[in-house]
């Protein structure tokens, strides 16, 4: 590894305090998510315009659903998610259908690898994580369920007869059964994608590990966390350490009072939350891990305020004085987003020396 911003990626998570921050965003790549050279491509494109420092590989966040069958409308999106035409999981019954997919041999797995191992050969000079969701999130998007309490982006569980009563809490062992295949899944997905070259993987640098909502308002609270989340989150995350003892995780909840500190004890290298939403702390606290913070994401939609975002990105780079940090927007910045708030965001980079 040369002493490039790769380095320095792994000098931050791991080194003394007072490194330079590096800068990043990441969005998704709507009407390239499909094909693992197409969405390569477009990954390779974003970050080179705008020189990002690191790289979250942000695919369509669909495509776990994909794995297990559910059937999505590539042509047609609502919002950021192609249209459901059939989920993996239509009725309580269907849980016992959720086995462990190898991913050498599962299609919608090896589209990822593939792009992975394009956007990892076209970015040497760089970090590049993958994104993993969660195996208890994995689960509730099988069922077309809200990853979020509030229910966006999914189907709203007071319009069906399946909901996280009736999935999970109604018939425990069959639901741990799937999240078990589910995390083995994934552990080994993970571990390809962080295994050296030369090893077979893919090589990059870690993973992008996201809780999404679970924890926003209470959706799932701390004793279900423990009991539904947190020993499948482990499974993956174990897998990384164990594939790649350099492999660096990333943990991230979203949305507002989306408790950050309930997932340190899965010991991540970075915590990333949503600093500007009610109930979530300010990006000067301490965690035991590296915090990624830095403006609001919303603020990057077309016509969003800039110097609203200059005076974000100051503030959190005066709050982590003297401290490591990533800088990044809150959460995924829109498609599309405005071009002068990337431009701002681009030029807010590190002096060489601190």
């Amino acid at each position: 590894m040369t002493e490039d911003r790769r380095t320095q990626f792994h000098q931050i998570a791991r080194g003394p305090g007072n490194q330079a921050w590096l800068t990043s965003a990441w969005q998704h790549h709507v009407g390239h998510e499909y094909g693992a050279e197409n969405f390569a491509a477009a990954t390779l494109d974003f970050v080179r315009k705008w020189d990002w420092d690191w790289v979250k590989i942000n695919p369509r966040a669909i495509y776990y659903a994909e794995v297990w069958d559910a059937v999505y409308d590539k042509d047609h999106y609502d919002w950021l998610i192609p249209r459901t035409v059939r989920t993996a999981i239509q009725e309580t019954g269907d849980i016992a259908r959720i086995d462990y997919r190898d991913p050498e041999t599962n299609k919608v797995l090896q589209e990822q690898i593939q792009a992975a191992r394009a956007i990892r050969e076209g970015l040497e000079d760089r970090a590049v994580i993958g994104t993993v969701f969660s195996p208890l999130s994995v689960l509730l998007q099988l069922a077309d369920l809200p990853l979020y309490p509030e229910g966006q982006g999914s189907a709203q569980e007071d319009d069906r007869d399946l909901d996280r009563q009736t999935l999970i809490f109604d018939q425990p062992e069959a639901a741990k059964r799937a999240l078990d295949n589910i995390a083995r899944t994934l552990a080994d997905y993970a571990t390809v994608l962080v295994s050296p070259k030369e090893q077979g993987g893919a090589g990059l640098d870690g993973i992008f590990f996201a809780e999404t909502g679970l924890a926003s308002h209470g959706y799932f609270n701390q004793a279900q966390l423990q009991e539904w989340a947190k020993p499948y989150d482990r499974i993956v995350i174990q897998a990384v350490r164990q594939a790649n003892p350099e492999a660096l995780v990333l943990v991230h909840t979203c949305r507002e009072d989306a408790h950050p500190e309930e997932f340190t004890d899965l010991n991540p290298d970075f915590l990333h939350w949503d600093q500007f939403r009610s109930g979530n702390p300010e990006i000067s606290t301490d965690f035991p891990a590296v915090p990624v913070g830095g403006a609001d994401f919303e603020l990057f939609n077309p016509g969003g305020d800039v110097n609203q975002i200059r005076e974000e990105l100051d503030q959190t780079i005066q709050a982590r004085q003297g401290r490591p940090f990533l800088l990044a927007p809150s959460c995924t910045i829109p498609t599309p987003a405005d071009e002068e708030a990337l431009r701002v965001l681009s030029g807010t980079r590190a002096p060489k020396e601190l």
